[in-house]
């Protein structure tokens, strides 16, 4: 660890800041998302009418971008929300869910990644490969290749945009192209249920609207979700079960206890 990367400060911090945190997300995980979000103490807004996002990313924390469900109308929503967003400094977190599966998803994550340049972007290695303009296909939504496979990508997106990359599996790596961390928390069962990937980045988001630095964001993020998830999956006897004691982890578990348990390196690039 450095002491650049510090979880309990960055948990302690959300805690006590409550951030907003405004959700342009998927209907299969806005109720997961939600009480992820309430859960480690932030606030979650779920808004995507055109009409209206501009005004909620003024009063956001920040801005999480999730392409799961998309249609034209949401598209429309990303990108005024976006815009918003960077023009009024709030940190931006791409999820481009199943990019690379079909035309419209990899199509639309380009054009997000590439005109608004989102603060952190948090994906499988399918995801993160297919937004590089490779002919990588993923499996629906599944990642169909190894964390490794997709470290020279992200390092290359980093460099290149100037946003930091997130690419998760059985050992996520962080990069901004300056830095690099690799997390080894988590639980085979995080893969089990529905939206952990989608959790992750909403909680991304409450890390990065209450720290400056992006890097250190996603990398507490997923320190703090690997964790919660280790200790919801102890006596867990399947997913359901899981997923109720990952919520109660999130809200209960302590800055000390997530420092304790953290299972990070980090090194210069």
């Amino acid at each position: 660890m450095t002491s650049k990367i510090d979880p309990a400060a960055a948990l302690a911090a959300v805690r006590e800041r409550h951030p907003l945190v405004h959700n342009i997300t998927n209907y299969v995980v806005m109720n997961v998302t939600a009480n992820a979000l309430l859960a480690v103490g932030a606030a979650p807004v779920m808004a995507h009418a055109a009409e209206e996002v501009e005004e909620m990313v003024g009063i956001a924390g920040a801005l999480v971008l999730n392409i799961g469900t998309l249609s034209p109308p949401w598209i429309e929503a990303m990108f005024r929300a976006g815009r918003a967003a960077r023009a009024r400094g709030v940190p931006i977190v791409l999820d481009p869910v199943g990019a690379g599966a079909t035309r419209l998803r990899t199509e639309t994550a380009r054009r997000l990644l590439e005109e608004l340049r989102p603060t952190i972007v948090r994906g499988n290695a399918s995801e993160i490969l297919a937004l590089t303009g490779g002919d990588f296909r993923a499996r629906g939504v599944d990642s169909a290749h190894p964390v490794e496979m997709a470290r020279a990508a992200a390092a290359e997106i980093a460099r290149r945009l100037g946003v930091t990359v997130a690419v998760t599996g059985a050992v996520d790596y962080v990069t901004d192209g300056r830095r690099a961390a690799r997390v080894a928390n988590g639980h085979p069962l995080m893969g089990r249920i529905t939206g952990s990937g989608c959790t992750a980045s909403a909680l991304t988001g409450a890390f990065a609207a209450a720290a400056e630095d992006a890097f250190a964001a996603a990398t507490v993020a997923l320190i703090v979700f690997g964790v919660c998830g280790e200790r919801a999956a102890a006596g867990a006897p399947g997913p359901g079960a899981f997923q109720t004691r990952l919520l109660d982890e999130l809200a209960g578990v302590t800055p000390a206890e997530v420092a304790a348990a953290a299972r990070c390196e980090v090194e210069a690039l």
